[in-house]
């Protein structure tokens, strides 16, 4: 699978797992790295001293090429990013704001930036700002994400069209046959949240690995666009979001019921009810919880066996 992802980080498959929130730390890190893949540390969740510490336990984890994602709206930014440096973090992340303040330092450093994006138009900034690759990201991933709705499927050929540096498609990607179909569509690899938050290295709580497993059709939905867009499962706290909206929404009353920590509780602490359960659409076809090396081998096996299918039927593939 050598090609301009795999070149870029230095890794086995072009498959990159998402920095997510309260799911991301060391452990599924390097369980990803280590299977072939390039894990992710994610930032979003993490005080800076909290940070540094799975830095240093990703590197102790594993010898392969690991990132860190960082949220630009992050408040202590300087203080993290002083710790990627100090600590030679190779790869970073950045996601939820302007990398055109940060790309210069850190590619000095010898860092290589990748910025997550929802359109084409911060695409293109992002190529302006001098990253060295993107994620286009379609809204049917879980967790923030962009206001205009445009999907994976119409995302990544709009985005290659427009683009010159490599390309990491994201959003409802969690077999071998969706990689394939990514790449067909202009992708040089992928990037996979929702199939590694049902891994038994995420750190997210058990009770949220079951209920992602147990989600079907429609049991997401975007929601909060007044604040930040998040897809989010439905429970109860959906279910109180939703009757704010049919009370008449402003945004004070929003922040009121989203309250502090919400995430936090869903997600790490395992409060089904009161927590708020970031997950993307394709949660629906996630049935199992598997370790990191099942998930990226079964990838690995659909993604050949797809495009073998492809090439005995002529380019034509059938069911």
């Amino acid at each position: 699978m050598k090609n301009r992802i795999t070149d870029l980080f230095g890794i086995q498959y072009p498959i990159i797992q998402g920095g997510m929130i309260w799911a991301s730390g060391w452990r599924l890190a390097s369980a990803v790295s280590n299977a072939g893949g390039l894990g992710v540390i994610g930032a979003g969740s993490m005080y800076p001293d909290v940070l540094k510490n799975h830095i240093i336990k990703c590197k102790e984890a594993t010898d392969k090429p690991f990132g860190v994602n960082v949220p630009m709206l992050y408040p202590n930014l300087e203080e993290i990013f002083k710790i990627i440096i100090d600590l030679k973090v190779k790869i970073v992340f950045t996601s939820a704001g302007n990398p055109k303040v940060w790309t210069p330092l850190l590619r000095e450093r010898g860092i290589k930036v990748i910025h997550v994006v929802s359109s084409l138009k911060f695409a293109l900034k992002a190529q302006e700002a001098g990253v060295d690759a993107i994620v286009a990201e379609g809204f049917e991933a879980g967790g923030h994400n962009g206001r205009d709705e445009s999907t994976t499927i119409t995302l990544i050929p709009l985005v290659k069209k427009y683009i010159r540096i490599p390309i990491i498609a994201a959003g409802g990607i969690a077999t071998g046959e969706a990689m394939l179909a990514s790449m067909v569509l202009g992708a040089d690899g992928v990037q996979v949240g929702s199939r590694f938050v049902a891994s038994h290295e995420a750190s997210s709580h058990i009770n949220f690995k079951e209920m992602v497993v147990d989600a079907k059709e429609g049991d997401t939905e975007l929601t909060l666009k007044e604040l930040a867009p998040v897809r989010l499962l439905k429970n109860k706290f959906y279910k109180d979001v939703q009757e704010v909206y049919r009370s008449g929404a402003t945004v004070e009353k929003l922040k009121a019921v989203l309250g502090r920590a919400r995430a936090k509780k869903g997600m790490f602490e395992g409060d089904l009810e009161e927590g708020e359960l970031e997950i993307g659409q394709v949660s629906a076809l996630i049935t199992d919880i598997k370790s990191v090396k099942e998930i990226i081998d079964t990838m690995v096996m659909e993604f050949n066996q797809a495009q073998n299918k492809v090439a005995a039927n002529g380019g034509i593939l059938t069911p």
